[in-house]
């Protein structure tokens, strides 16, 4: 896909896939990188980073409802529906060129995170990752299954994130494609359509690849549960501290999330953990991440936010 003209992009064209993703999905209710896993990077993961375990035992298996759907056909329909929601921001003048200083920002920082992903999800060696920018003032970002990684403009803008905060945030949407939260929605909700007596003779025998693509179009609308969210949050933490982005800074995000949320409707209390319950959470995971932090490579560069306001 071609870039379009840098001076073309409009920060706030809006439009693009407006309800996807999940601005670590609390928010809203919620060129592609080759041999990323090679030297430094599988370095980073046969070395000492991951002699400490990090978030690793507070972490459990994998839910047995991934077992329903296909994970190849669950990442196909994701690259599927990217490149349909790229090609409608390119459209809108909403698709950020590669040589936006906010876009070499935001795949400097997932080439230090991506490499810590495989222990986490083995298939994420095979992801062709990906990350863009959209032209749009929403507060949000996602990663969809098989690393599939946007963000949209007004949450770096509206919330100023420094690197440590817009890395937090990465890592939380990787762990959801990594821990496959969507694909495991979808089981449950192919559990439910078939009635749970078949469940049981399913479970293991991956036979649902036809729901799998019938409910493919819910995966840039999906919300994830509450457990979910916690799960990625710790899993985050621990991709960026080994990233060598402070995992502090899951403090101070949710700190501008919640001031930036101030008169809005609390739409997360339902599902999601509130901001100040997240705060808690953080704080008491932090020790043992910090480590990870203090013993990890750290970056080169460091990136500013915009600095411009999205016309209108």
């Amino acid at each position: 896909m071609s870039s379009p003209d840098p001076a073309s992009f409009d920060p706030a064209a809006g439009g693009a896939a407006e309800q996807a993703g999940c601005a670590l999905c609390a928010w809203r209710s919620r060129r592609r990188f080759t041999g990323l896993l090679a030297g430094a990077g599988l370095a980073a993961l046969t070395g000492r980073g991951w002699a400490q375990d990090g978030m690793r035992d507070e972490v459990g298996k994998t839910s047995t409802f991934t077992k329903l759907v296909s994970a190849e056909q669950v990442e196909a329909a994701a690259t599927q529906q990217y490149r349909s929601m790229l090609v409608q921001a390119r459209d809108q003048r909403a698709l950020a060129p590669m040589d936006h200083p906010q876009v070499q920002r935001l795949r400097y920082i997932a080439d230090r995170i991506i490499p810590h992903t495989r222990p986490w999800n083995p298939r994420a060696a095979q992801w062709k990752w990906e990350v863009n920018l959209l032209g749009s003032p929403q507060v949000n970002a996602f990663c969809m299954p098989g690393g599939k990684i946007a963000f949209y403009f007004g949450i770096l803008h509206k919330l100023q994130l420094n690197d440590d905060e817009v890395a937090t945030i990465m890592g939380h949407e990787a762990a959801h494609a990594l821990r496959e939260h969507a694909r495991e929605r979808m089981g449950k909700t192919a559990a439910t359509r078939i009635g749970a007596g078949l469940v049981s003779s399913l479970l293991g025998l991956g036979g649902l690849g036809d729901a799998a693509l019938s409910m493919g179009g819910q995966l840039l609308t999906l919300q994830f549960s509450r457990s979910d969210e916690t799960e990625a949050d710790l899993v985050g933490m621990d991709l960026a501290a080994r990233a060598g982005y402070d995992p502090s800074a899951g403090v101070t995000l949710w700190q501008k999330m919640m001031a930036a949320s101030k008169g809005a409707p609390p739409a997360f209390l339902s599902t999601h953990p509130a901001g100040d319950t997240r705060i808690r959470d953080i704080q008491d995971k932090l020790p043992k991440v910090l480590p990870l932090h203090a013993q990890a490579a750290k970056p080169q560069r460091r990136f500013a936010p915009p600095t411009a306001a999205p016309a209108g």
